[in-house]
């Protein structure tokens, strides 16, 4: 039995059987609140469907040849144009879904407490109809996520009695980022989603990709799946930490309209050539919602860990592991 001291301290087996129990736990009431499949996704894509995810637009995704053939492949950076592929290939009605785990490799992100170049989510994706694409529709996904993260924290407290009781409020609160900025005009970005999270303690924050009053965007976002206006973050306050963390990315994607707007605006018309571009343009795609949920994210929120490294076996920089270490980290 641990006392109150003890409240975070895992042992390195005892963290990774409470991983497989709370993502498993996750997973299924995901699956069963939004109506989602399991499907099989892929580890890798051919860049000229232009089904790969850009993220923020600058990212290089990995790639590699299939000698025997030479065909050129790209590592997945996010599933979120392939899902959205899926569902008119899969023949899913409106209000279904699927779901996939997602591995990447973003070599060019940089490694801290929250970011690892090995990424693991659930991506997931659900036909809606056009009348759908509303802030409301979005808010109202956005509340039966919020309702999988409250079940799964009395879940796993009730597992784990010695973790901090409750740190998520009964409700999540909405905000856009324009909201944020003019709250918060002298900090940074990053330093307005603390700031905000301290107050409310979990957010959901609308509106990123396209550029603010002051000129410039809270955040990049590549503009090809998600619409700018109707897109956002779920952010949690993590008390171990003292800091906003992003669980969840996801949104109301772009319509035939949205899509050339944001290319256009971006500078990147040059995509319109792609497959699945023009599949989208030529209205041969279902409207849909979807997102990615951090799997390693969501296990060192619940399992109250200080760094991604801690839930998650990944490569580290030399520094990076002796910085852990110095402050009691346990390195996968």
């Amino acid at each position: 039995m641990r006392n109150n001291s003890e409240a975070t301290k895992f042992t390195i087996k005892e963290t990774q059987i409470a991983i497989k129990s709370l993502k498993d736990y996750f997973e299924r009431d995901l699956a069963n609140t939004l109506n989602l499949t399991r499907v099989s996704a892929p580890l890798f894509v051919r860049p000229e469907t232009g089904l790969n995810d850009n993220l923020s637009g600058v990212e290089k995704a990995v790639g590699f040849k299939l000698r025997k053939y030479d065909i050129d492949v790209e590592i997945v950076q996010s599933l979120a144009k392939w899902k959205r592929n899926a569902l008119k290939v899969y023949d899913f009605d409106f209000y279904e879904g699927i779901y996939a785990d997602m591995n990447a490799i973003r070599p060019d992100e940089v490694v801290d407490a929250t970011h690892s170049i090995y990424v693991d989510q659930w991506d997931w994706e659900k036909v809606i109809r056009k009348e759908d694409r509303t802030s409301d529709y979005l808010h109202f996904v956005v509340s039966e996520i919020y309702s999988v993260f409250l079940r799964t924290e009395t879940y796993i407290n009730s597992v784990y009695p010695y973790i901090l009781s409750k740190k998520l409020p009964n409700s999540i609160y909405f905000m856009t980022t324009q909201e944020l900025e003019d709250m918060y005009p002298d900090l940074t970005p990053k330093e307005r989603e603390d700031a905000i999270c301290r107050e409310k303690k979990a957010v959901f924050l609308q509106g990123i990709g396209g550029d603010l009053e002051s000129g410039a965007p809270h955040d990049g976002r590549s503009p090809d799946y998600d619409d700018w206006k109707l897109n956002g973050d779920i952010l949690f306050y993590n008390p171990v930490t003292d800091s906003a963390l992003e669980l969840s990315s996801m949104g109301i994607r772009v319509d035939e309209e949205s899509l050339k707007h944001q290319l256009e605006i971006s500078g990147m018309t040059d995509r319109m050539e792609l497959d699945y571009h023009k599949n989208l343009m030529a209205g041969d795609l279902p409207y849909t919602i979807g997102g990615g949920i951090g799997q390693s994210r969501i296990c060192m929120f619940f399992l109250e860990k200080k760094s991604i490294a801690e839930v998650q076996a990944s490569v580290w920089p030399e520094s990076f592991i002796m910085d852990a270490t110095l402050r009691g980290e346990v390195i996968l």
